[in-house]
C-alpha cells in the first residue's frame, strides 16, 4: 500500500519543519515529515539550543561581577544543567509533534530512504510504509559528529558534541581536539562550569581560522584568561587508547582515563572530546535509486537537487554542504518551500524569494564564547581574493552605551568597504553580547546599503550600537 502526499520532507529539523510548512502555506495540499529520532532534529536537543543553554549562566554571571553594587555567585551547575533540559524538553519531542499536527503537516516517525523518483520508504518498530509525492521530495537529514581517523580514537568512545552539550558531570580535565567553533564553545561552558583542566589540540595555527585574526586572537585571549584552558597549536594526537571504555550513555563519561600520545609526550584527560567536522547524513538515503552519488547533495539556488531531473528533489540544511548552520538551513528550506509551491501551482520563479541568494557571501554567524564573535559576509582576505576593490576600518568599541554596560567592557570591530561601490562586504565584531549587535551589520549587507546612507541611520545614546557612528566617523575620515 502506498500513502500519497503532495510534498514528502525527510528529516524533521528545523529545516525540514520550515520547507514542510512553506510548501503548503495556504494551501490544501498535503505534506509529511519524516524522522528517524526526534521531531525538532540536532539542533533542538544536541546542539545550538543546548549549547547557548550551558554558555549563557557564564555570561551573565561575567556581567554580573564587571558591575559595581551587584553580588554575584554561582555557577549552580545542577540548576544550570535543569534549565538546559528544560530548554530541549528531556528529549521528548511531543510539543513537536504538536506543532506539526497544529500546521497540517502530517508527522511519521521512521527511517526515510528514497528508493525511485518521488518514493519515499518509511522503516520503523511498526513495519515498512512507502509514501510518494505528487510534487516534491525535500533531503534535510543534516550531519553527524566525525570521529577522527587517529588511531584508537573510536575505540576510546569519545565525547561529540552531543555529549559535550548533555553533559550530566563536569569531568575534571578534559582534552578538545580541534580549533573550531564547537570546539571554543565547549571550553568555554567547561571551564565556566567548573572544569579543572580543558586542552585544545588544534592541528593548525590558530583557532577558527575562517575568521579575522585579530577575533581568532581575541577568542584565544578569552580561553587563555580563564586559567583553565590551554590551546596547544601544531599538535594532533598520534595515538588514544582507555581504560575501561563504556559506553555508559550521551553526556557520562565513557569510562577510565583517555592517554593521548603527542609529539612530546603523553596527555591524559577524564574524558576526550572531538570536534573535527561532520560528515553528511546520507549513507542509508537511498541516493544511488536516482542516480545519485553518495555523500552531500550538491543543489542550485533554489535548492533543486542537480543531476535529477524533473525539478522533483530538493536539499535543504548542512545536508548540501553550502553552510553548516541552523539558521541558513532554515533559510534554505523558506526558499525551497516557496519554489515547491510555486511550481506546484504552476506560478513564474519570479522575485528574490525564490532564490536562496544569502548563502553567496552574505552570512552571518556567531561564536559565543567569550567574548563572543558575530560576523557577517567577507573577510579581508576573502574579499580580496574575490577580486574587490577593497579597504577596511576598524576599532576598538569604546562608547558610552558600551561604558555603561559593564565596567571591564573590551571589544573590537572591523568593516571590509567596496570602495568601488561604496558599501560593506564584510562586517566582523568581538566583544561581550555582540551577536545582539549583527543584524544591522546583516541588513547592511545584505542590503547593500550605501555607506553614505548608513551615516543618517542615527544610533540611539547611550547604546553599545554607537559605535557604528565611530566607524563611520573614522570611515570618513579616512576617506577624505
Amino acid at each position: 500500500m502506498t500513502d500519497d502526499y503532495d510534498v514528502i520532507v525527510i528529516g524533521g529539523g528545523p529545516a525540514g519543519e520550515n520547507a514542510a510548512a512553506y510548501a503548503i502555506a495556504g494551501s490544501d495540499r498535503t505534506v509529511a515529515l519524516v524522522e528517524r529520532e526526534l521531531f525538532g532534529g540536532e539542533c533542538s536537543y544536541w546542539a545550538c539550543i543546548p549549547s547557548k543553554a550551558l554558555l549563557r549562566p557564564g555570561a551573565v554571571l561575567d556581567l554580573a561581577r564587571a558591575m559595581p553594587g551587584v553580588t554575584a555567585s554561582g555557577p549552580q551547575v545542577p540548576d544550570v544543567f535543569a534549565r538546559r533540559d528544560t530548554f530541549v524538553h528531556h528529549h521528548d519531542d511531543s510539543s513537536q509533534v504538536e506543532w506539526a499536527k497544529s500546521e497540517n503537516i502530517v508527522p511519521v516517525r521512521g527511517a526515510g530512504r528514497l528508493i525511485g523518483e518521488k518514493l519515499v520508504q518509511v522503516d520503523s518498530d511498526d513495519g515498512t510504509k512507502v509514501l510518494r509525492a505528487r510534487h516534491a521530495v525535500v533531503l534535510a537529514t543534516g550531519t553527524t559528529a566525525a570521529i577522527p581517523d587517529i588511531p584508537g580514537a573510536a575505540e576510546a568512545l569519545p565525547w561529540t558534541s552531543r555529549d559535550a552539550t548533555n553533559l550530566t558531570v563536569i569531568p575534571r580535565r578534559v582534552g578538545i581536539i580541534g580549533g573550531g567553533v564547537v570546539a571554543c564553545e565547549t571550553a568555554t561552558w567547561l571551564a565556566e562550569l567548573g572544569a579543572e583542566e580543558v586542552t585544545l589540540l588544534v592541528r593548525g595555527d590558530r583557532l577558527l581560522p575562517r575568521a579575522e585574526a585579530f577575533a581568532s586572537e581575541m577568542i584565544l585571549q578569552g580561553l587563555r584568561d580563564t586559567g583553565v584552558v590551554k590551546v596547544r597549536f601544531h599538535t594532533e594526537p598520534k595515538l588514544v587508547s582507555r581504560r575501561d571504555p563504556t559506553d555508559t550513555g550521551v553526556g557520562n563519561i565513557h569510562g577510565g582515563p583517555v592517554t593521548l600520545v603527542l609529539d612530546d609526550g603523553e596527555l591524559e584527560v577524564d574524558e576526550l572530546v572531538v570536534a573535527t567536522g561532520r560528515t553528511p547524513a546520507t549513507a542509508d538515503l537511498g541516493l544511488d535509486t536516482v542516480d545519485l552519488p553518495a555523500g552531500y547533495i550538491e543543489v542550485d539556488d533554489q535548492l533543486t537537487a542537480r543531476g535529477v531531473p524533473g525539478h522533483w528533489l530538493y536539499a535543504v540544511g548542512d545536508v548540501n554542504h553550502r553552510v553548516a548552520l541552523t539558521h541558513m538551513g532554515k533559510y534554505q528550506a523558506r526558499v525551497a518551500g516557496d519554489v515547491i509551491a510555486a511550481r506546484a501551482e504552476g506560478r513564474p520563479l519570479d522575485g528574490m524569494r525564490f532564490t536562496a541568494s544569502a548563502d553567496h557571501q552574505q552570512i552571518p554567524q556567531v561564536v559565543y564564547t567569550a567574548p563572543e564573535l558575530a560576523s557577517v559576509g567577507l573577510t579581508e582576505h576573502e574579499a580580496r581574493t574575490a577580486g574587490h576593490a577593497v579597504d577596511t576600518v576598524e576599532l576598538d568599541i569604546a562608547v558610552a552605551g558600551s561604558a555603561l554596560s559593564r565596567n571591564d567592557f573590551h571589544g573590537h570591530a572591523k568593516l571590509v568597504i567596496d570602495t568601488a561601490a561604496d558599501r560593506i562586504l564584510g562586517a566582523t565584531f568581538v566583544g561581550p553580547d555582540m551577536g545582539e549587535q549583527l543584524h544591522a551589520a546583516t541588513i547592511a549587507v545584505v542590503g547593500r546599503v550605501p555607506l553614505d546612507t548608513l551615516w543618517n541611520a542615527v544610533p540611539a545614546f547611550p547604546t553599545v550600537s554607537e559605535f557604528w557612528l565611530r566607524l563611520l566617523e573614522t570611515w570618513r575620515g579616512k576617506s577624505i
